[in-house]
């Protein structure tokens, strides 16, 4: 078992907090999870329409638009790593760079009421993406310095619930003001939407503002020090933090994007068209409902443990898409073990990534381990793709499912205990 990561270890007691005596899941990882629910109201509801508004009003080709969300998403990842460096570098740089990030990206949306050409919509889309990768590291080095390192799976588990209430509710919204305006035009039916995202977007910076603490970290206090970029870059020097790092993207690789699995689900399984878009929100629901129970069983067994268990978990689910299994119970089944795998590794990686380096250094440490697994699952699925247009769809999963149990073997070796003794956790590599 790894049980070297949940183990309980005395650290400083979080801002705002009275040392010895921190919350389980503090006020700040509260805040912070409704500031990550109001955001996904205004970006999910965007994103639900979007496809369709870029394909079939503006007449750009889905492989088009893939490529362009392709390439965002690897924009995200990459400015992920800047974000986290930079946040580490000030007293109150983390809430800075997060409002930043939040910010940018409550910016695109009233934005895309603007362009209306494919180059404008997707220089709008990177800076979205750019907001995204900004504020994601933050976040979750605040949730980790907020919070007892033997109460972290529970945290995140808390906070990851919160925003994928947002998740659920922004589709539903963004439908829901849709048929509001079906007697209109219909770009003025994604123009209200655009306009509703926006302002729901403000509402998320303002609870930041206003509700989640900026003081200082503690090891940032004392030590005085301010983290370089090649202090940012030594942290893969950690045994442990390297180990994670290379586990989760030798994973990442094996890992289908949503958008092909359920492409795969709804073709394989013969399910109804009009049935498609609620296959996200399947997922999204089982997610909601284990996030907060899985981090806690996380902090026990260990948050290792736990996360290759969730990568098992995905690999039953190819298998249930290639078995013969048909019909609605092997959706159901399918999108269950989806859930699961999303409960079991998202923010369970955080924390797991958070008990292997400094304080002080929280933020670079989520990005690099973030952003090394962003692109890997980016590289796959460029390569599932390609493997999908050559062979069909059934061998590019067959391929993809042998991989990921070969990665499953390969990660569980990389996350086995070990005796090699890591660099103090306090203050930061030279």
């Amino acid at each position: 078992m790894y049980l070297a990561d949940a183990r309980s270890t005395k650290t400083a007691a979080a801002p705002g907090t009275r040392p010895g005596r921190r919350a389980a899941v503090p006020g700040t990882v509260l805040a912070l999870g409704a500031v990550s629910l109001v955001t996904d109201v205004s970006s999910e509801m965007v994103s639900a329409v979007l496809p369709l508004y870029v394909v079939a009003a503006l007449g750009l080709s889905p492989l088009g638009f893939g490529l362009l969300d392709g390439i965002n998403n690897g924009v995200g990842a990459l400015v992920r790593l800047l974000g986290g460096h930079l946040a580490d570098r000030s007293p109150r740089g983390h809430k800075l760079v997060a409002g930043i990030g939040y910010g940018l990206s409550a910016l695109c949306k009233p934005l895309l009421l603007l362009v209306h050409t494919v180059p404008l919509i997707g220089g709008v889309l990177a800076i979205d993406r750019t907001g995204k990768g900004l504020r994601t590291a933050p976040r979750d080095a605040m949730i980790s310095l907020a919070t007892a390192p033997e109460h972290r799976g529970r945290a995140f588990g808390v906070h990851r619930a919160m925003d994928t209430t947002g998740a659920l509710l922004g589709p539903l919204l963004a439908f829901a003001v849709l048929r509001i305006a079906d007697d209109r035009a219909e770009r003025a039916g994604y123009s209200a939407v655009f306009t509703v995202s926006g302002c729901v977007a403000v509402l998320g910076v303002l609870l930041l503002v206003l509700f989640v603490p900026g003081r200082a970290t503690t090891a940032v206090v004392e030590s005085g020090a301010r983290p370089t970029l090649r202090d940012a870059l030594a942290l893969l020097r950690r045994p442990a933090l390297r180990r994670l790092t290379l586990a989760a993207v030798l994973l990442g690789l094996t890992t289908v994007s949503d958008s092909f699995l359920y492409l795969l689900l709804q073709r394989r399984l013969g399910l109804p068209a009009h049935l498609f878009p609620l296959l996200p929100l399947g997922t999204a629901a089982v997610f909601l409902t284990l996030a907060v129970p899985l981090g806690m069983i996380a902090d026990r067994i260990g948050r290792r443990t736990l996360f290759l268990a969730g990568h098992a978990v995905l690999l039953a689910g190819y298998g249930v898409v290639l078995s013969p299994l048909r019909g609605a119970s092997a959706a159901v089944l399918v999108l269950l073990l989806h859930g699961t795998f999303y409960a079991a590794t998202d923010g369970v990686l955080a924390a797991a990534t958070a008990a292997t380096v400094p304080d002080g250094q929280q933020g670079a440490g989520q990005a690099l381990v973030g952003t090394g697994q962003a692109l890997a699952r980016f590289v796959c699925s460029l390569a599932f793709g390609a493997a999908w247009t050559l062979w069909g769809p059934r061998a590019a999963l067959t391929g993809t499912a042998l991989a990921l149990a070969v990665a499953a073997v390969a990660a569980t070796r990389l996350l086995r205990p070990t005796a090699v003794p890591e660099p103090p956790s306090g203050g930061h590599l030279a």
